[in-house]
Protein backbone atom coordinates (compact mmCIF):
# COMPACT_ATOMS: atom_id res chain seq x y z
CA UNK A 1 0.00 0.00 0.00
CA UNK A 2 3.09 2.07 0.71
CA UNK A 3 4.83 1.57 -2.18
CA UNK A 4 1.25 2.52 -4.26
CA UNK A 5 0.99 5.76 -2.48
CA UNK A 6 4.88 6.85 -3.27
CA UNK A 7 4.54 5.88 -6.80
CA UNK A 8 1.34 8.15 -7.08
CA UNK A 9 2.85 10.60 -5.24
CA UNK A 10 5.72 10.55 -8.08
CA UNK A 11 3.58 10.30 -10.44
CA UNK A 12 2.16 13.57 -9.18
CA UNK A 13 5.38 15.34 -9.09
CA UNK A 14 5.78 14.45 -12.37
CA UNK A 15 3.18 16.32 -13.73
CA UNK A 16 3.44 18.95 -11.40
CA UNK A 17 6.92 19.75 -12.88
CA UNK A 18 5.32 19.06 -16.36
CA UNK A 19 2.81 21.40 -16.36
CA UNK A 20 4.91 24.53 -14.68
CA UNK A 21 7.83 23.80 -17.23
CA UNK A 22 5.04 24.00 -20.26
CA UNK A 23 3.02 26.99 -18.00
CA UNK A 24 5.92 28.90 -16.65
CA UNK A 25 5.99 32.67 -17.09
CA UNK A 26 8.23 33.33 -20.32
CA UNK A 27 10.61 36.21 -20.22
CA UNK A 28 11.54 37.62 -23.61
CA UNK A 29 14.65 35.95 -23.48
CA UNK A 30 12.84 32.51 -23.46
CA UNK A 31 10.70 33.63 -26.36
CA UNK A 32 11.63 32.16 -30.09
CA UNK A 33 10.43 33.68 -33.30
CA UNK A 34 10.62 31.04 -36.46
CA UNK A 35 10.35 32.50 -39.73
CA UNK A 36 12.59 32.31 -43.35
CA UNK A 37 15.20 34.78 -44.74
CA UNK A 38 13.71 37.36 -46.42
CA UNK A 39 15.30 40.26 -49.14
CA UNK A 40 13.86 42.31 -51.83
CA UNK A 41 14.15 41.21 -55.45
CA UNK A 42 14.00 43.47 -58.40
CA UNK A 43 14.25 43.29 -62.35
CA UNK A 44 16.12 45.10 -64.46
CA UNK A 45 15.19 45.82 -68.43
CA UNK A 46 16.69 47.98 -70.92
CA UNK A 47 15.01 51.66 -71.52
CA UNK A 48 15.67 50.86 -75.52
CA UNK A 49 14.07 48.30 -77.97
CA UNK A 50 17.19 47.29 -79.98
CA UNK A 51 19.11 43.88 -80.24
CA UNK A 52 21.70 43.08 -77.39
CA UNK A 53 25.01 42.94 -78.44
CA UNK A 54 26.99 42.12 -75.17
CA UNK A 55 25.60 40.12 -71.96
CA UNK A 56 28.79 40.27 -68.81
CA UNK A 57 27.17 39.14 -66.07
CA UNK A 58 26.07 35.69 -65.32
CA UNK A 59 24.04 33.68 -62.86
CA UNK A 60 24.96 33.76 -59.08
CA UNK A 61 27.46 36.60 -59.69
CA UNK A 62 27.74 39.69 -57.29
CA UNK A 63 27.36 42.97 -59.07
CA UNK A 64 28.00 46.42 -57.25
CA UNK A 65 25.88 49.11 -58.04
CA UNK A 66 26.69 51.22 -61.02
CA UNK A 67 28.60 47.99 -62.94
CA UNK A 68 27.77 47.64 -66.48
CA UNK A 69 26.03 43.91 -66.61
CA UNK A 70 24.47 44.11 -70.45
CA UNK A 71 24.80 46.16 -73.54
CA UNK A 72 22.90 47.21 -76.78
CA UNK A 73 24.18 47.33 -80.17
CA UNK A 74 24.80 51.22 -80.95
CA UNK A 75 25.40 51.25 -84.42
CA UNK A 76 22.34 52.72 -85.70
CA UNK A 77 22.70 55.31 -82.87
CA UNK A 78 25.66 56.50 -83.06
CA UNK A 79 25.28 58.32 -86.75
CA UNK A 80 21.94 59.94 -85.38
CA UNK A 81 24.02 61.69 -82.74
CA UNK A 82 26.60 62.75 -85.01
CA UNK A 83 24.08 64.22 -87.36
CA UNK A 84 21.86 65.85 -84.39
CA UNK A 85 25.80 67.24 -82.67
CA UNK A 86 26.42 69.26 -86.43
CA UNK A 87 22.73 70.23 -86.54
CA UNK A 88 22.86 72.23 -83.43
CA UNK A 89 26.52 73.58 -84.19
CA UNK A 90 25.09 75.13 -87.55
CA UNK A 91 22.10 76.73 -85.35
CA UNK A 92 24.86 77.87 -82.67
CA UNK A 93 26.45 79.45 -85.65
CA UNK A 94 23.68 80.86 -87.09
CA UNK A 95 22.84 82.46 -84.02
CA UNK A 96 25.88 83.82 -82.78
CA UNK A 97 26.03 85.80 -86.27
CA UNK A 98 22.87 87.23 -85.54
CA UNK A 99 23.67 88.18 -82.34
CA UNK A 100 27.23 89.60 -83.37
CA UNK A 101 25.41 91.82 -86.50
CA UNK A 102 27.44 92.47 -89.60
CA UNK A 103 30.99 92.83 -89.84
CA UNK A 104 32.73 96.37 -90.62
CA UNK A 105 34.10 95.29 -93.73
CA UNK A 106 30.29 93.90 -94.88
CA UNK A 107 29.18 97.70 -94.17
CA UNK A 108 31.98 99.22 -95.75
CA UNK A 109 31.06 97.24 -98.92
CA UNK A 110 27.56 98.41 -98.59
CA UNK A 111 28.34 101.88 -98.10
CA UNK A 112 31.25 101.91 -101.17
CA UNK A 113 27.78 100.55 -103.20
CA UNK A 114 25.79 103.24 -102.22
CA UNK A 115 28.12 105.50 -103.67
CA UNK A 116 28.69 104.40 -106.86
CA UNK A 117 25.32 104.13 -107.23
CA UNK A 118 24.97 107.60 -106.37
CA UNK A 119 27.77 108.33 -108.75
CA UNK A 120 25.93 106.83 -111.53
CA UNK A 121 22.67 108.24 -110.83
CA UNK A 122 24.03 111.88 -110.97
CA UNK A 123 25.61 110.90 -114.60
CA UNK A 124 22.03 109.18 -115.39
CA UNK A 125 20.56 112.55 -114.48
CA UNK A 126 23.34 114.84 -116.10
CA UNK A 127 22.35 112.75 -119.61
CA UNK A 128 19.18 112.78 -118.75
CA UNK A 129 19.16 116.92 -118.65
CA UNK A 130 21.20 117.03 -121.57
CA UNK A 131 18.97 114.81 -123.72
CA UNK A 132 15.94 117.20 -122.40
CA UNK A 133 17.76 120.20 -123.44
CA UNK A 134 18.10 119.39 -127.48
CA UNK A 135 14.70 118.30 -127.29
CA UNK A 136 13.31 121.27 -128.73
CA UNK A 137 15.53 121.88 -131.10
CA UNK A 138 15.01 118.55 -132.18
CA UNK A 139 18.37 117.22 -132.00
CA UNK A 140 17.71 114.07 -130.39
CA UNK A 141 14.84 111.77 -131.06
CA UNK A 142 12.13 111.25 -128.32
CA UNK A 143 13.66 107.94 -128.33
CA UNK A 144 16.65 108.66 -127.03
CA UNK A 145 14.87 110.71 -124.78
CA UNK A 146 13.16 108.22 -123.02
CA UNK A 147 16.06 106.31 -123.17
CA UNK A 148 17.89 108.73 -120.78
CA UNK A 149 14.46 109.42 -118.55
CA UNK A 150 14.64 105.71 -118.01
CA UNK A 151 17.85 105.33 -116.66
CA UNK A 152 17.89 108.21 -114.61
CA UNK A 153 15.44 106.73 -112.84
CA UNK A 154 16.43 103.17 -112.76
CA UNK A 155 19.77 104.69 -111.54
CA UNK A 156 17.54 106.94 -108.49
CA UNK A 157 16.07 103.62 -107.70
CA UNK A 158 19.68 102.19 -107.35
CA UNK A 159 19.93 104.60 -105.05
CA UNK A 160 17.65 103.84 -102.62
CA UNK A 161 17.92 100.36 -102.33
CA UNK A 162 21.75 100.41 -101.91
CA UNK A 163 20.63 103.41 -98.85
CA UNK A 164 18.06 100.38 -97.68
CA UNK A 165 20.62 97.56 -97.64
CA UNK A 166 23.60 100.04 -95.97
CA UNK A 167 20.99 100.93 -92.98
CA UNK A 168 19.94 96.76 -92.75
CA UNK A 169 23.41 96.42 -92.14
CA UNK A 170 24.32 99.13 -89.45
CA UNK A 171 21.11 97.74 -87.80
CA UNK A 172 22.03 94.10 -87.39
CA UNK A 173 19.60 91.86 -87.40
CA UNK A 174 15.55 91.68 -85.66
CA UNK A 175 15.22 90.44 -82.34
CA UNK A 176 12.10 88.13 -83.52
CA UNK A 177 14.99 86.67 -85.97
CA UNK A 178 17.52 86.10 -83.20
CA UNK A 179 14.65 84.76 -81.06
CA UNK A 180 13.73 82.31 -83.48
CA UNK A 181 17.67 80.89 -83.84
CA UNK A 182 17.75 80.54 -80.30
CA UNK A 183 14.42 78.37 -80.61
CA UNK A 184 15.71 76.26 -82.95
CA UNK A 185 19.23 76.04 -81.17
CA UNK A 186 17.43 74.74 -78.13
CA UNK A 187 15.64 72.22 -79.83
CA UNK A 188 18.67 70.84 -81.51
CA UNK A 189 20.04 70.71 -78.02
CA UNK A 190 17.51 68.62 -76.79
CA UNK A 191 17.89 66.75 -79.80
CA UNK A 192 21.28 65.89 -78.72
CA UNK A 193 20.60 65.19 -75.37
CA UNK A 194 17.77 62.46 -75.82
CA UNK A 195 20.09 60.85 -77.85
CA UNK A 196 22.98 60.97 -75.82
CA UNK A 197 20.67 59.51 -73.10
CA UNK A 198 19.88 56.88 -75.30
CA UNK A 199 23.43 56.21 -76.12
CA UNK A 200 23.79 56.03 -72.42
CA UNK A 201 20.70 53.60 -71.69
CA UNK A 202 22.39 51.19 -74.23
CA UNK A 203 23.99 50.48 -71.38
CA UNK A 204 22.13 48.28 -68.21
CA UNK A 205 23.76 48.88 -65.16
CA UNK A 206 23.40 47.28 -61.56
CA UNK A 207 21.03 49.91 -59.31
CA UNK A 208 22.25 48.33 -56.19
CA UNK A 209 24.71 46.04 -54.90
CA UNK A 210 23.31 42.99 -55.62
CA UNK A 211 23.40 39.14 -56.94
CA UNK A 212 22.51 37.59 -60.02
CA UNK A 213 19.68 35.76 -59.46
CA UNK A 214 18.09 34.75 -63.07
CA UNK A 215 19.88 35.97 -66.86
CA UNK A 216 16.83 36.74 -68.84
CA UNK A 217 18.30 37.80 -72.27
CA UNK A 218 21.22 36.82 -74.32
CA UNK A 219 23.19 38.34 -76.80
CA UNK A 220 21.54 38.61 -80.32
CA UNK A 221 17.92 39.19 -78.83
CA UNK A 222 15.78 41.94 -79.05
CA UNK A 223 15.62 44.18 -75.83
CA UNK A 224 12.53 45.88 -75.04
CA UNK A 225 11.17 48.27 -71.69
CA UNK A 226 8.73 45.67 -71.27
CA UNK A 227 10.86 42.30 -71.22
CA UNK A 228 13.00 41.65 -67.91
CA UNK A 229 16.78 41.06 -68.66
CA UNK A 230 17.73 40.64 -65.18
CA UNK A 231 16.57 39.18 -61.64
CA UNK A 232 18.57 40.81 -58.85
CA UNK A 233 18.81 39.94 -55.20
CA UNK A 234 19.60 42.84 -53.12
CA UNK A 235 22.38 42.11 -50.51
CA UNK A 236 21.13 44.67 -48.30
CA UNK A 237 18.86 44.36 -46.04
CA UNK A 238 18.08 41.22 -45.66
CA UNK A 239 15.82 39.41 -42.73
CA UNK A 240 13.65 37.18 -40.90
CA UNK A 241 10.14 37.36 -41.94
CA UNK A 242 8.55 35.39 -38.62
CA UNK A 243 4.97 35.43 -36.89
CA UNK A 244 4.30 36.27 -33.59
CA UNK A 245 0.90 35.59 -31.14
CA UNK A 246 -1.34 37.89 -30.02
CA UNK A 247 -0.07 36.84 -26.43
CA UNK A 248 3.54 37.27 -26.86
CA UNK A 249 3.36 40.32 -29.03
CA UNK A 250 3.96 42.67 -25.89
CA UNK A 251 6.85 41.39 -25.11
CA UNK A 252 8.63 42.30 -28.30
CA UNK A 253 9.31 46.26 -29.44
CA UNK A 254 10.81 48.00 -32.03
CA UNK A 255 14.67 48.34 -32.20
CA UNK A 256 15.08 44.89 -29.22
CA UNK A 257 18.00 43.44 -30.19
CA UNK A 258 17.78 39.73 -31.31
CA UNK A 259 20.05 36.35 -31.71
CA UNK A 260 19.20 34.54 -35.50
CA UNK A 261 19.99 31.09 -35.75
CA UNK A 262 19.97 29.17 -39.16
CA UNK A 263 20.38 25.31 -39.86
CA UNK A 264 23.21 25.72 -41.91
CA UNK A 265 25.10 27.20 -39.59
CA UNK A 266 25.41 25.56 -36.29
CA UNK A 267 26.59 26.97 -33.43
CA UNK A 268 27.10 30.48 -34.82
CA UNK A 269 24.15 32.85 -33.82
CA UNK A 270 24.04 36.33 -36.05
CA UNK A 271 23.27 39.85 -34.26
CA UNK A 272 19.87 41.50 -35.28
CA UNK A 273 17.00 43.64 -34.25
CA UNK A 274 13.83 43.99 -34.10
CA UNK A 275 12.82 46.62 -37.15
CA UNK A 276 9.25 46.46 -38.01
CA UNK A 277 5.99 44.69 -36.34
CA UNK A 278 2.77 44.80 -38.14
CA UNK A 279 0.12 46.77 -36.67
CA UNK A 280 -2.21 44.15 -38.50
CA UNK A 281 -3.41 41.02 -37.07
CA UNK A 282 -3.15 38.18 -39.64
CA UNK A 283 -4.81 34.96 -39.96
CA UNK A 284 -8.31 36.68 -38.38
CA UNK A 285 -11.35 34.23 -38.87
CA UNK A 286 -13.76 36.46 -37.83
CA UNK A 287 -14.24 40.07 -37.21
CA UNK A 288 -15.55 39.62 -33.98
CA UNK A 289 -13.56 37.84 -31.32
CA UNK A 290 -14.18 35.67 -29.34
CA UNK A 291 -12.04 35.00 -26.03
CA UNK A 292 -10.72 31.18 -27.94
CA UNK A 293 -9.96 33.05 -31.06
CA UNK A 294 -8.22 35.97 -29.91
CA UNK A 295 -4.94 33.43 -29.47
CA UNK A 296 -5.20 32.38 -32.96
CA UNK A 297 -4.25 36.39 -34.10
CA UNK A 298 -0.80 36.70 -35.16
CA UNK A 299 1.11 39.97 -35.91
CA UNK A 300 4.18 39.66 -38.85
CA UNK A 301 8.09 40.51 -37.60
CA UNK A 302 11.16 41.48 -39.17
CA UNK A 303 13.91 41.17 -37.49
CA UNK A 304 16.99 43.06 -39.54
CA UNK A 305 20.59 41.04 -39.81
CA UNK A 306 23.83 42.07 -40.77
CA UNK A 307 25.38 39.54 -43.63
CA UNK A 308 28.44 40.70 -44.83
CA UNK A 309 29.66 37.06 -46.07
CA UNK A 310 26.40 36.67 -48.10
CA UNK A 311 25.55 33.29 -45.89
CA UNK A 312 22.19 33.66 -46.09
CA UNK A 313 20.19 32.78 -48.56
CA UNK A 314 16.06 33.61 -49.45
CA UNK A 315 13.62 31.28 -47.78
CA UNK A 316 16.11 29.75 -45.56
CA UNK A 317 14.08 28.90 -42.05
CA UNK A 318 15.59 30.65 -39.12
CA UNK A 319 14.86 30.76 -35.53
CA UNK A 320 14.77 34.12 -33.78
CA UNK A 321 15.54 34.80 -29.99
CA UNK A 322 14.96 38.30 -28.77
CA UNK A 323 17.18 39.43 -25.80
CA UNK A 324 16.39 41.61 -23.24
CA UNK A 325 17.95 44.70 -22.35
CA UNK A 326 20.73 43.07 -19.87
CA UNK A 327 21.03 40.50 -22.36
CA UNK A 328 21.70 43.01 -25.22
CA UNK A 329 23.96 44.70 -22.94
CA UNK A 330 26.28 41.68 -22.37
CA UNK A 331 26.53 41.18 -25.84
CA UNK A 332 27.94 44.30 -27.05
CA UNK A 333 30.20 44.42 -24.07
CA UNK A 334 31.93 40.74 -25.02
CA UNK A 335 31.64 42.27 -28.61
CA UNK A 336 33.80 45.33 -27.65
Amino acid sequence: MQRVIVILLLLIAVAGGAWWYFHRDNGSNELALYGNIDFRQLTLAFNGSERVAEVLVEEGAQVKKGQVVARLDTSRLQPQVAQAEAQAASQRANLERLENGNRPEEIAQSRANLESAKAEAVNARAQFERQNALAPKAAVSQQALDEARSAAAVADAKVVANQKALDLLVVGSRVEDIQEAEAQLHASEANVALLHQQLADAELKAPVDAIVQSRLIEPGEMASPTRAAFSLATISPKWVRAYVSETQLGMLRPGMKANVSVDSLPGRTIPGWIGFISSVAEFTPKSVQTEELRTSLVYEVRVFVDDPDNALRLGMPATVRPLSSEQANAATAQQQ
